[in-house]
């Protein structure tokens, strides 16, 4: 599952209020308070400060909105994370498999969608079936009785497959044979001695990773501006999506400010490969 979880923050909507206004040597207070998960404070704004914050936005004056940070833990398959590595101003800290060599998670979509037609990059539809010819099945199921010591539930289901007629099976079918290969072949080479650093080497793109990630609050809003839009990988969305949601609570008046209006829901994907909202 792909989870962006919130850890801690510094600051808030007044600390970027404060920030700005220091610069005439003046400081703003709080009309109020309110709470949120339960303890964590919200400051309330008088309609001055807020109006300040859309000036800050609109005008890009964004060094106030760099002293306040947060931090999230995020969940996701790696070739995710080496999208949102990429947005060099946010802090970050992930697990490594050197010194980690327990079983690896591996990520599978709900949905397996279709290459685009007109775009380079990018998916629409929704792809049910994966059609193999024969021979192919039978090549694969040779090597792999040759070279491989296969599971005996494995073994099984490969010779379901050479003894059928079907030439057909689903993505995620495809997907998890090779999810219990790479699995395989990574546990033998650590039982063998091999240091994890290269062991490694066998694990899939989807394998799920995991890392502490930190950042100013306008570091933030760059990466969920790009990522966060209708053309973004759906996975890289809902990490964006997970984190903007909690940016709203956070800090109300800067983060519609900097992104606009809170959406109602985290994004799912239609039959067409496109974004739906719940209320949209």
């Amino acid at each position: 599952m792909i989870e962006a979880t919130y850890i801690d923050h510094m600051g808030s909507d007044l600390t970027v209020v404060n920030a700005a206004r220091v610069s005439f040597g003046k400081k703003r207070k709080a009309l109020g308070y309110t709470s949120i998960d339960g303890g964590t404070d919200i400051p309330l704004l008088a309609d001055m400060d807020k109006k300040l914050i859309k000036y800050l936005a609109k005008h890009k004056h964004m060094s106030p909105f760099g002293h306040a940070f947060v931090t999230f833990h995020v969940k996701a398959p790696i070739f995710v994370a080496r999208q949102l590595v990429k947005h060099k101003f946010l802090r970050w800290n992930e697990i490594s498999r050197r010194y980690v060599d327990s079983d690896p998670e591996f990520y599978l979509p709900d949905e397996w969608r279709g290459r685009s037609e007109d775009k380079k990059q990018g998916s629409e539809g929704v792809i049910d079936e994966i059609t193999f010819v024969e021979d192919e099945l039978v090549a694969v199921w040779d090597k792999d009785k040759e070279e491989m010591m296969l599971d005996p539930n494995q073994e099984l289901y490969l010779w379901q497959i050479k003894n059928s007629t079907e030439t057909t099976c689903s993505p995620k079918e495809l997907v998890e044979y090779f999810h219990t290969q790479s699995l395989q072949e990574y546990k033998r080479l650590i039982d063998n001695g091999v240091a994890p650093e290269q062991a490694r080497m066998v694990l899939p793109q989807s394998t799920m990773t995991e890392w502490y990630w930190s950042g100013s609050l306008d570091a933030f809003a760059d990466m969920c501006k790009l990522r966060c839009t209708p053309d973004t990988q759906y996975e890289s969305r809902v990490v964006a999506d997970q984190i903007s949601d909690k940016m709203y609570d956070l800090f109300p008046a800067s983060w519609e400010a900097m992104i606009g209006k809170r959406r109602t829901s985290i994004p799912k994907l239609n039959t067409t490969g496109k974004f739906n909202y719940e209320g949209e």
